[in-house]
């Protein structure tokens, strides 16, 4: 019988050390809204020209896209299913402005890398008063119920977006 083969001893001879490659998300465009359109130049805006300014009863929105690399790994955790669960955060900015938190989450699914995430509410429904708010997105990606899932895979991190609420 043969001695084993050698390891790698020349240029020509080639090994893969990443076969399935990375697997990341990007956590991007952070919008929040209410129902008024951007006013037209040159005029001022006022509580009810502003998508920015919003009234205690308004609808607002608020959302931000997932978008996840495209490897092997990530294509297979994908179609296995991942959680993409994101918190909305609106914090308080001075004054009574209160810090509220709400969540959305969806699993992820075969073919698709690119995910939005949308929490459609009033401020007065989620207990925000009148006054200034910073508004964060943090997302959490985890695997999709099963024995050998860890907790969770990733975090993402976005901020600086401002909304104001009025009374109504």
């Amino acid at each position: 019988m043969l001695n084993a083969q050698p390891g790698t001893v020349s240029a020509t001879e080639t090994t893969s050390t990443n076969i399935l490659g990375p697997s990341y998300f990007l956590l991007k465009d952070l919008r929040v809204a209410g129902q008024a359109g951007l006013p037209e130049e040159p005029t001022q805006i006022a509580p009810g020209q502003s998508p920015f300014i919003v009234a205690t009863n308004e609808e607002v929105k608020v959302s931000v896209d997932v978008e996840f690399n495209d490897t092997p790994l990530t294509r297979l955790l994908l179609c296995l299913g991942l959680k993409v669960e994101v918190h909305f955060a609106f914090e308080g900015v001075g004054g009574k402005a209160a810090e509220v938190d709400v969540s959305v989450d969806l699993r992820t699914f075969k073919g698709q890398r690119s995910y939005t995430l949308t929490w459609t509410g009033t401020p007065e429904s989620i207990g925000m008063g009148k006054g200034l708010y910073g508004v964060a997105a943090i997302a959490s990606i985890s695997p999709a119920e099963h024995e050998c899932s860890q907790e969770v895979i990733g975090y993402g991190y976005i901020a600086a977006r401002l909304l104001q609420v009025y009374p109504a």
